[in-house]
């Protein structure tokens, strides 16, 4: 996602939630090294899904593909679809999510970082792309 936000803008300040793939060490110091600014993990919140590709578009997905192929039977089961309905995962779909959350950042900027539910309906009744994996629909 980095192209994107450079796309954006050259300078950004770098957060992620408190999932623990974000907090773990070699993610932080990557991160460290490669933003112009970045907030450390102490300070992010728990949680930010309207920001995040794979909270507001992709799992949704996984959940459906992964879940609607019989009972799962243990643990490894589970773990074990996951990575192939990942691995089978239409990379047009990860692209469009993030083109999408180009459009969350700009409802995000204009509504100075608070709820920005609103903006994204006045982008998305802006929009002119007609998207065929329909991702506009995904955020009203």
């Amino acid at each position: 996602m980095l192209p994107e936000i450079r796309q954006y803008s050259e300078y950004f300040i770098f957060q992620q939630d408190g999932a623990p793939a974000h907090r773990n060490r070699e993610t932080v110091e990557l991160l460290k090294e490669v933003t112009p600014d970045f907030i450390q993990p102490s300070l992010w919140p728990p949680n930010s899904p309207d920001l995040n590709p794979v909270d507001y578009a992709i799992w949704g997905i996984m959940q459906e593909t992964v879940c609607n192929k019989g009972k799962i039977a243990n643990v490894e089961e589970l773990c074990q679809r996951i990575v192939d309905e990942w691995e089978r995962l239409d990379q047009r779909i990860i692209d469009g999510a993030v083109k999408e959350w180009q459009k969350r950042l700009r409802a995000c900027s204009a509504a100075e970082g608070g709820q920005f539910e609103h903006e994204l309906w006045l982008l998305v009744q802006q929009c002119c792309c007609n998207c065929a994996l329909s991702l506009c629909r995904l955020i009203v």
